[in-house]
């Protein structure tokens, strides 16, 4: 009996690893064992699990052997997202990690059971986080353009906590929050927990209508504006200079309280002065680590001015305290050691490369990005209807967000947004070629 090729056996595990026959988490056999069980070279073995690494499948740690990865997608806000077919590409949602991460956790770790103060980790932390780990954000927070004291600074478990102590204790049921037209899907949720009403403000190429915020401002008693001003999510414009010192002077007439998201901001290696810079008496800046360190390690801050850290404070207390003593010594660390800085400007770089491909694969279609995001808003013909289209990407093996996920008013755009991070930079080409081709087949 002939032996089977290499492609053929990376297509075998790769269909068993997509359909759940192998689970995540299982141990393969080694390369001399796949090798003798397979009838194939040694140096074949290897490189069939090199491929299966390049795609995301499998990930090998020395030592101890090669694993199949965790492959479960992102639930969103969308009533289905199991697929019909064994999954192509996960493009709903972004878990951006670079190679060799394992080895920095490792590493890291390994300092922290070493540190002669790791007792403290296991003991509970004020909350909020103690005074040197806000210091060490605050000192972060520099080359990002915000100079706070360390006691406005609040540590959180991640970006969604901190906006939701922000907004449960600085509003009230019924408060009118205003939001871009099209924005950040988590800030739907939050606004129905808190019983908040959402006032879309039309949004433009090149950030929100001003005018209309204005208008909204002076027509209904908005208490707080939601804004992403740099690289937004998910149509990536980062406001220029004058757009921000307008909108600032809006909330300051109008009396508003602003929250700036800062999610994405580390994308832009250049952006204009954040809103918290230009306006601290208002605004509350909220940002975390999931984007560009690690989706799995869910720290987060929120930059208060000083009359409003004591009630988010207790907000916190009473929803979790904020980021475990173990999960902050992590983090503090590798901002204090370079260690972020490092990743953040590797993502950008991979962020650029990601959209290059894009941009490419997808030419002469209505793409709108910022040239380092990790999005796509990918605008449909007037008879592609979003949803029908997901459908048949899914059935294509590929998820894929609609615009409803993303629309805070009536308006549902004709478009997708595509999610760039999580498939492998190697396999990406060939994932928008399919999506393209998929889309381009559905009959008018």
């Amino acid at each position: 009996m002939r032996p089977p090729s290499y492609k053929a056996v990376v297509d075998e595990f790769a269909a068993a690893i997509r359909s759940g026959t192998l689970p995540a988490g299982s141990r393969l056999p080694t390369h001399r064992a796949l090798a003798r069980e397979r009838r194939i070279a040694l140096a074949t073995a290897t490189r069939v699990y090199a491929e299966l690494a390049a795609m995301g499948l499998v990930v090998g740690e020395t030592g101890r052997g090669t694993f199949v990865r965790e492959q479960a997608g992102y639930d969103g806000l969308e009533p289905s997202r199991a697929l019909p077919v064994p999954r192509v590409a996960d493009l709903s949602f972004n878990q951006p990690l670079a190679a060799g991460q394992e080895a920095l956790l490792r590493q890291a770790l390994r300092a922290l059971a070493a540190t002669g103060d790791a007792e403290a980790l296991l003991y509970q932390h004020p909350p909020g986080g103690r005074r040197s780990d806000r210091a060490a954000v605050a000192t972060y927070l520099l080359d990002r353009g915000i100079d706070t004291a360390p006691q406005d600074v609040v540590l959180t478990g991640g970006t969604q906590q901190a906006l939701d102590v922000v907004l449960r204790a600085l509003t009230r049921p019924g408060d009118v929050l205003a939001v871009d037209a099209l924005g950040y899907p988590g800030i739907k949720l939050l606004a129905s927990a808190h019983g908040l009403e959402l006032a879309p403000v039309p949004v433009t190429a090149t950030g929100p209508d001003l005018d209309a915020l204005d208008r909204l401002c002076r027509d209904r008693p908005v208490r707080a504006v939601y804004t992403m001003p740099t690289v937004h999510n998910p149509l990536g414009w980062v406001l220029d200079r004058e757009a921000r010192d307008r909108l600032v002077a809006v909330a300051g007439t109008r009396d508003c309280l602003i929250v700036e998201d800062g999610t994405y901001a580390f994308l832009d290696p250049s952006p204009p002065p954040p809103l918290r810079a230009l306006a601290p008496e208002r605004t509350c800046y909220v940002a975390g680590l999931s984007k560009n360190v690690a989706p799995g390690l869910r720290f987060g801050f929120a930059v208060l001015p000083g009359r409003h850290v004591e009630p988010v404070t207790r907000s916190l207390r009473a929803a979790a305290r904020g980021a475990p003593g173990l999960v902050t010594a992590l983090a503090t660390g590798w901002l204090s050691d370079g260690t972020v800085t490092r990743l953040e400007r590797d993502r950008r770089e991979d962020a650029a490369a990601r959209q290059g491909i894009a941009r490419a694969a997808l030419a002469g279609m209505d793409v709108t990005a910022h040239p380092s995001a990790y999005t796509v808003w990918l605008g449909l013909e007037p008879h592609q209807r979003p949803d029908h289209v997901a459908a048949a990407l899914a059935g294509a093996g590929i998820l894929v967000s609609t615009a409803d996920a993303f629309a805070t008013g009536p308006h549902r755009p004709r478009a997708l947004r595509l999610a760039l991070a999580t498939p492998p930079v190697g396999r990406l080409r060939e994932v928008l070629h399919r999506l393209r081709d998929t889309i381009e087949a559905i009959p008018p």
